[in-house]
């Protein structure tokens, strides 16, 4: 089925956000591992596999609606040095995420294409769920001190 030129740009923009979300968590997710913090290490982990699935579900619709995926493009990494800066930096790239598929769903909707606009949406609920844990993640330091924060994270 021949997609929308403009949805087809729009969805390999946010195959492009997925893929640098990949990297830069499985980065941050190593740091922790190297660090002894083994919560946060699988917590990092398991949002990369994530990012991953969106990508993929991202990949077949561009196939589907007969685009070619791009897969060599990347946006800017923000790699923290420590994790309230690991944390602040997830926080805004899915803040530019939920931002992105917002509007993405509003074209998928004007362009009548309302299969796309379902699978997006179902990717925002991951997305939103995202900021929801690294809110909480950031509020647990606020609380506690990251020094305290991070004895609880060396737990396996």
């Amino acid at each position: 089925m021949k997609g929308n030129e403009k949805l087809i740009e729009t969805l390999n923009s946010l195959l492009a956000d997925e893929l640098t979300a990949i990297n830069q968590y499985m980065v941050h997710s190593e740091m922790c591992a190297n660090w002894g913090y083994e919560r946060l290490h699988k917590h990092f982990q398991q949002r990369a596999i994530t990012e991953m699935k969106h990508a993929e579900k991202l990949i077949a619709r561009i196939i589907f609606l007969e685009g070619i995926p791009i897969v060599s493009k990347l946006k800017e990494m923000h790699i923290g040095k420590e994790i309230p800066k690991m944390l602040s930096n997830d926080h805004d790239a899915e803040e530019g995420a939920i931002k992105a598929y917002n509007e993405a769903i509003i074209l998928a909707g004007e362009v009548g294409d309302f299969a796309t606009r379902e699978i997006l949406e179902e990717i925002l609920k991951d997305e939103d769920q995202h900021i929801d844990e690294i809110e909480e993640l950031q509020d647990q330091i606020s609380h506690m001190t990251l020094p305290i924060f991070l004895t609880t994270q060396t737990v396996k």
